[in-house]
């Protein structure tokens, strides 16, 4: 059974950094897409950032780039997602997601099929 928990979100003031992880069991990262998504106070779920650690692609949101890096350890099959320069606006939920092998990478969230619970992130002074 697939299944996705993230952990690692918390409280942060403006300007530092945290790493969240998503551990994955059930079917192997390397053989799916994943992403992480996030969700703040009265605003729709966003895409974040997209990994595709097979062939080592990633794709960002616009927005994030920059500040924000995913990355995989297919040996320990976990994803990871790593947020620098923090503002409030980064407040929200965020989840880690896997969807099925495909053309290319989107934050299009019908094709993601798996969704993990969520850790929530604050930032604040």
């Amino acid at each position: 059974q697939a299944q996705l928990v993230e952990s690692g979100g918390g409280a942060a003031q403006p300007g530092g950094s945290l790493k969240l992880t998503c551990n994955v069991s059930g079917f192997a990262v390397k053989e799916s897409y994943m992403a992480w998504f996030r969700q703040a106070p009265g605003k729709e779920r966003e895409g974040v950032a997209t990994i595709d650690s097979r062939r080592n692609r990633t794709l960002y949101s616009e927005a994030l780039k920059g500040r924000f890096a995913i990355s995989a350890d297919n040996t320990k099959n976990t994803v990871y997602l790593e947020m620098n320069s923090l503002k409030p606006d980064d407040t929200a939920v965020y989840y880690c997601a896997r969807a099925i092998r495909g053309m290319y990478l989107t934050f299009m969230q019908g094709v993601y099929t798996t969704w993990g619970q969520g850790t929530q992130v604050t930032v604040s002074s």
